[in-house]
Order: structure tokens, then C-alpha cells, then sequence
């Protein structure tokens, strides 16, 4: 078995500060996050230690009237946001004057507005519902009007990996104004999904530098000699006229031209009267720029902070200005399918990864965006397509384990039964290329699909169990080719930092770090990394707002030192001693257990007896062979007395002090993720030198001749198509 390495700490730098000198932190302060996926609208409320103290979630509808139009609706996913955040406030016990600051993040959405009263337009395919007015990101119906936005070659497809997606909005824009009547293009004004939300939770028409950047064609002034953002020569000969009158008014105005364009938690404005009833809130709540969803994942995970150090981030950290310390830190949004998101100093072009995209996090700062187009899916697919997956779900159900746990468990077990030198070893002779839904990165051929070499008749438990761990092998092999092409490219990446549930998958992290060979950080937010980057948005922007009457002017209530009942299960903190590195466990051991906090935990100061402002509840671990289990175990902490923890805590107190300085690009930004992130467990590659490497290096050269060669196969097909289709 393979050791796997993690870091123990939970605890954000308020919380050691809270440790140090219990009246330090304010506890009147609170900021929400909303996060709008595919298929629903989150809310979080997030204190000023970086813990989330409610959590709320409520299904969207998606409208498919005819194949490839997909639409969506503003005002049920307004109705939803303001329906979490009022949850959410209510759950946490706060009060709505003690939310400071709110941020959103959405999918890549166009929204579809009426110049003349705000209201929503609809998008087709049925026109005359102005309800339906999103066209949702996964909508593919502008096929021709892609094709010949790419086909112009102009200077803003080199901005976006060389070809714009069919999933941006300028080809959509294309759509509505080959389709639409006319007299409905003239009252249309559009927005990003992001951008949408804070013009209805401010009234503001500021657009951000993510959505427009990433995927409406906007090229930053300065960058390729723009002067304003968008080009009026492209448009026109995109026959897009409309969105050049008037200074671009339809899409927002122009940085120069009147238009106000922000970096990520830059600060919109403050709620309007009206959003601020809707949302439970008060008007002295300001409100971030928003971000696409992927993104919010990056903000939300990459300052982690482990105990096991990463020798470039801790060079980094020191020598690098303001948000730049995060550059190379490659955050993997990880769901139905994956994003990539890493930073960089500097502009570099990635052949099939989107990018780069200059001032969407911080100015003069770039990104780069790579995917999988289907990870989660792909998992899921390899197990509800095979025929022992009846058997499966009555196995784990019987077993009280989620599928996943129960097949990782499964291969342990063939391992042992078959007397294979480790669970990898299992699938030594299946080559399993997984690209079912096409590749988005990096060879950016939609039409890639899977093959899978080695398959048998076995149709048993344990050839799905084998199945799905090459499937695992496939989304990791995928991983490390991704990251080469970056690296190659000149981006430099120590680490992966992971969210999603996937993080859950002992086994799959396992293997990211042995086919990557880098390590995979683990934040304390799995499921709710996106919304919990949302918030700190949110945070960014109360820290820059105009006070006037905010409550930030109000006294704040202090902690007092007290002693608390810890919850079960949960050490006094005399018992975790920052260590290294863990003690041995399965290749499959789960590697995070818990989305976020155990809500019921957490003891707040306006919700619990005790006063205490964060819950104590580091990331659920694995029994340890030489804890003290004995009865006689401290069940209380008191805060007011000198211990040797609290040296301990002081002594690594000394290193973390936070820069002030408002002067490098990103710096308030990055101060924030740094303060409120929390620690991340890490997962260590295993020894360059050790099987499993060797054996996953030879395989990952099968994987690269398989997509080699399904092109090739297609390529020689496709050329005696032609030469029927010219002879006939």
C-alpha cells in the first residue's frame, strides 16, 4: 500500500488569531455568497473567520423546446437566489445589517434584458414567452454563426484558445440577430449570467472583466493595441452593427466610452432598496463583480493553506506581489465535467486551452482555462451501462457505502484474492480512453469519443469494479496531459487544488497525484468550494466599500474567553499536533469526508450559548493507531489560559501576518482568500521510482497513441468517404 499524506489543519488564520487573542475578531461582521449552477441557485453565509454558517439550495428549471435550444429563466432564478440568501440568514441566526458584503457567481449564461424597462426578452425558439430569457451555456443551436465568427481569423479568437466555443456568447448574440424580429434586437441589451445578477442587486450596467473577456470576445485595452475592449471592425464584420451604436450601450458601454468594467470582488455598488427587500438584506451591503462559476472554484480553493509545505508556494509566497502568489496554482472545478484554472503573470498561449485572459482576476494578471468535458459523467456512465450495476446498487446500499466507496472497497479486496502487487496493478492490460463527449482540452476535437481495449465477457461485480478504475485512470491520465501541455507552454504548476465531489474518491486522487505527479490539495469546502469563493467576493468588496452609514460603523461584539463543550467525536485541541505527514492508509481511503461544516456543530456567537464564533471541526480523519483514546480525555478547551497548545499555535502565528499593502495588483483579493480559506489536506505523489509510477508512465504512452491514433483511424475513414461522395 501507498502512504497518502495529508494536512491536518482546519483552522483559517482568524480562528489561530482567535486562538491568540480571543478579542481580535470581529464577530459582527458576515458576508453571502450565491452561486447559480445548471440546475440550481446556492446561497452561504460566511463569517469573518472563513466559516460557512448556513447553507441553502433550490432546483432551476431548464426549458428544451427543440434539440440544442436551451433556455433558462432570470426571474425563477432571482426568485431562487433571494429564497437561499433569506434561508441562510435566518439558518446562521445573524442579522441582515451584519452582511457586509455579497458576490455571485453563475454559468456562462447570456441573459436577454429590454432596454426600455429592465424586464426580461425572450430567447426562442418560442419568442412570444419572455419568461424564457437565458440562453443556458450547453445551448448548441448557433452552429453557423460559430462557424463564421471563426472563419473572420480575427486578433480576439487568439484570446480564447483560437477559435470561439459554440458555448460563448458572441455566436449566441449572432443567433438572436439572424432570428429574432427586428423590432425585439432593437429593445435587447445583454449581459453575462454573472453580470446580469449584480445589475439586478445593484441596478449598476458595470460588467466584469471575467465574462466578457472569457466569453464575449472583449479584448482588454492594451492587449493586441485595443482601445476599448470590443472592436468595431469585428462586429461589423460579424454583421453585428447593432452592438456598436451608441458606444456599445447593448452590451454595457466600453472602458474610455462611459462603461465600467471590474476585476473580480471589485466593488459594484451597494443593493438597491428594492434587492435588498427581496434578498432579507440592508442597502449598506455592497456587492463584488461577479465571476462564471469555474472561477469562483478557483477563488475559493487555491490559498489553502497545508501543513505539508510545497517548496515553489512557499518561494512564491514570499517573492511574488499581491495576487501573483498564486500563479500555478491550478484549480480543478471538478462536477459533470472539469475546468482547469490556472494564473500567470505573464500572457501564455496553450494550443486547446482557452485563454489567456488578462484582468479577470486582477489587473494586468492572466488566466488560462482547460477542461474535461466529461469526468463526474464519465463515472457515472461506465457504472449505469454495465450489466452488474443492479447488483452494485444493492451491494452498496447493503453495505451502507456510496457506490463509489463500495467498488474502491471491492478492489482492495481482488487485490488481495488475486495477490497483485496493488490495486493499480489490477488494470495493467486495460487501456480505457474515455472521451465519450468529445475533448475540450487540449486537443479540442468534439469529435473524439471512447475506445476501450482489453474488455472481456465478464460482465461480474468485479469487472465493473476494474472498469471503473480504469475509467478513474483515464480522468487522471487525461489530467497529466493537460498539465504537460500547460507546463510546456511556460506555465509552472506545483499543485492541483481540487473541489467538487470527486474529492470524496480516495481512489481517483490517488492516482491524479501518480499520473500527474504533483501533489492534490484538498480544501475544507468539497461541494460548496464555488459559493464559498462567491462570498469571499463579497468580503473583498465590503473591504473597499464606502463606510457612509454602513453597519461596518457600528461597535463590534468581542469574544470573551470561555470554555466550550466540544462536539463529538471532535479532539480537544491538546490532541492534534501538526505533523507531516499521516499514517499509512489504502490506496482507496476516502481522502475528505465532509462538504462543509457540520452545520449542527458549529457554535456561533448569536446562535449558541457557549459565544464562540467558529466551529472547531477540522476535516473528519481515519482513527489513529497511537491517539489516546482513554476516558480521561479533556472534553473542554479554555481559552483563557495559557497552554502548550496555544504556545504552539502562537509560535505559527509569527509567519502568517498579512501584507497591507494596497499597491500590487490582486493584493486585497488574495489577502482575503489567504485569511478566510482555511486549511486543505494534501495527497503525495508516490516515489518517482515506485511501480505504480512506472507501470501508470508506460500506460499513460498507450493513452496518448490511442487519441493519436482514433484520429488517425477517423482521418483515413473520412478521406475514402470523400472520394466516394467525388466519384458517385
Amino acid at each position: 500500500m501507498v502512504a497518502s499524506s495529508r494536512s491536518r489543519s482546519s483552522l483559517t488564520l482568524n480562528q489561530l488569531q482567535l486562538l491568540q487573542n480571543p478579542q481580535s475578531i470581529d464577530t459582527s461582521v458576515f458576508y453571502v455568497g450565491v452561486d447559480v449552477g445548471t440546475g440550481s441557485a446556492r446561497a452561504a453565509v460566511v463569517d469573518n473567520t472563513g466559516a460557512i454558517l448556513a447553507l441553502a439550495e433550490r432546483p432551476i428549471v431548464r426549458q428544451e423546446l427543440k434539440p440544442n435550444y436551451i433556455t433558462q429563466s432570470t426571474t425563477e432564478i432571482w426568485d431562487a437566489i433571494c429564497y437561499c440568501v433569506r434561508a441562510t440568514v435566518r439558518d446562521a441566526g445573524i442579522e441582515p445589517s451584519q452582511v457586509h458584503g455579497i458576490g455571485f457567481d453563475a454559468t456562462c449564461s447570456l441573459a436577454v434584458i429590454r432596454e426600455d424597462n429592465d424586464e426580461p426578452l425572450g430567447v426562442g425558439p418560442d419568442f412570444s414567452n419572455d419568461d424564457q430569457n437565458i440562453i443556458l451555456w450547453m445551448d448548441h443551436r448557433a452552429v453557423e454563426e460559430t462557424d463564421e465568427i471563426n472563419a473572420t481569423g480575427d486578433k480576439c479568437l487568439k484570446y480564447v484558445g483560437g477559435t470561439m466555443s459554440i458555448e460563448m456568447e458572441l455566436p449566441k448574440m449572432k443567433w438572436l440577430k439572424n432570428n429574432l424580429p427586428k423590432e425585439r434586437m432593437e429593445l435587447a441589451k445583454f449581459y453575462d449570467l454573472a453580470d446580469f445578477l449584480t445589475h439586478k442587486a445593484t441596478g449598476s450596467e458595470a460588467r466584469s472583466f471575467c465574462s466578457t473577456v472569457c466569453k464575449m470576445g472583449f479584448v482588454p485595452p492594451g492587449v493586441e493595441a485595443s482601445e476599448h475592449g470590443w472592436s468595431k471592425e469585428f462586429l461589423e464584420q460579424i454583421n453585428l452593427p447593432e452592438l456598436i451604436e451608441d458606444n456599445y450601450r447593448k452590451l454595457g458601454g466600453a472602458p474610455g466610452l462611459g462603461g465600467k468594467w471590474l476585476s473580480a470582488g471589485d466593488v459594484v455598488g451597494p443593493l438597491t432598496a428594492k434587492a435588498a427587500e427581496e434578498l432579507g438584506l440592508t442597502e449598506n451591503c455592497a456587492v463584488g463583480s461577479g465571476v462564471i462559476d469555474a472561477y469562483a472554484g478557483w477563488v475559493g480553493t487555491v490559498a489553502a493553506q497545508t501543513d505539508i509545505p510545497i517548496p515553489h508556494l512557499v518561494e512564491q509566497d514570499k517573492n511574488a506581489p499581491g495576487l501573483a502568489k498564486a500563479a500555478g496554482r491550478l484549480a480543478a472545478v471538478a462536477g459533470t465535467s472539469t475546468c482547469h484554472i490556472s494564473l500567470s503573470s505573464d500572457p501564455i498561449f496553450v494550443e486547446g486551452v482557452w485563454g489567456p485572459y488578462r484582468d479577470a482576476m486582477a489587473p494586468g494578471l492572466w488566466l488560462a482555462e482547460g477542461g474535461q468535458s466529461c469526468t463526474g459523467a464519465l463515472l457515472a456512465h461506465v457504472l449505469n451501462t454495465h450489466p452488474a450495476y443492479s447488483e452494485l446498487a444493492r451491494l452498496s446500499d447493503a453495505s451502507g457505502l456510496s457506490k463509489f466507496d463500495y467498488l474502491n472497497s471491492r478492489l482492495e479486496g481482488l487485490t488481495r484474492e488475486r495477490k497483485a502487487r496493488s490495486v493499480v496493478a489490477l488494470a495493467k492490460h486495460l487501456f480505457f480512453y474515455g472521451d465519450y463527449h468529445g475533448n475540450r482540452s487540449p486537443i479540442a476535437d468534439p469529435r473524439m469519443k471512447a475506445a476501450i481495449i482489453g474488455q472481456s465477457m465478464d460482465t461480474s461485480i468485479n469487472d465493473l469494479a476494474i472498469t471503473y478504475l480504469g475509467a478513474c485512470e483515464f480522468i487522471a491520465q487525461q489530467t497529466r496531459q493537460i498539465v504537460e501541455k500547460m507546463t510546456d507552454a511556460g506555465h509552472r504548476i506545483p499543485a492541483i487544488f481540487m473541489s467538487g465531489g470527486q474529492c470524496r474518491n480516495g481512489l481517483l486522487m490517488r492516482l491524479l497525484a501518480d499520473c500527474t505527479g504533483l501533489p492534490i490539495v484538498i480544501p475544507r469546502y468539497i461541494d460548496a468550494a464555488v459559493v464559498f469563493g462567491a462570498a469571499l467576493l463579497g468580503a473583498v468588496a465590503a473591504k473597499n466599500a464606502p463606510k457612509g452609514k454602513s453597519a461596518a460603523s457600528a461597535p463590534s461584539p468581542t469574544v470573551k474567553p470561555t470554555s466550550i463543550k466540544l462536539p463529538p467525536g471532535i479532539k480537544p485541541l491538546s490532541q492534534i499536533t501538526p505533523s507531516m505527514a499521516d499514517l499509512a492508509s489504502p490506496y482507496t481511503a476516502p481522502s475528505a469526508t465532509a462538504s462543509t461544516m457540520d452545520m449542527s456543530a458549529i457554535a456561533h456567537a448569536q446562535g449558541s450559548a457557549s459565544g464562540f464564533p467558529f466551529p472547531l471541526t477540522p476535516a473528519k480523519e481515519e482513527p489513529e493507531e497511537d491517539a489516546d483514546n482513554s476516558s480521561g480525555d479533556e472534553e473542554t478547551i479554555s481559552f483563557g489560559a495559557k497552554s502548550k497548545a496555544q504556545e504552539d499555535v502562537n509560535e505559527k502565528m509569527k509567519g502568517l501576518k498579512i501584507a497591507e499593502s494596497k499597491a500590487d495588483p490582486g493584493q486585497e483579493l488574495w489577502d482575503v482568500m489567504v485569511k478566510l480559506t482555511g486549511g486543505g489536506k494534501v495527497v503525495v505523489p508516490s516515489p518517482e521510482d515506485s511501480a505504480d509510477r512506472q507501470l501508470l508512465n508506460v500506460k499513460y504512452k498507450v493513452f496518448l497513441e490511442q487519441a493519436e491514433t482514433q484520429r488517425k483511424y477517423r482521418d483515413m475513414v473520412d478521406n475514402v468517404e470523400k472520394a466516394i461522395a467525388a466519384s458517385s
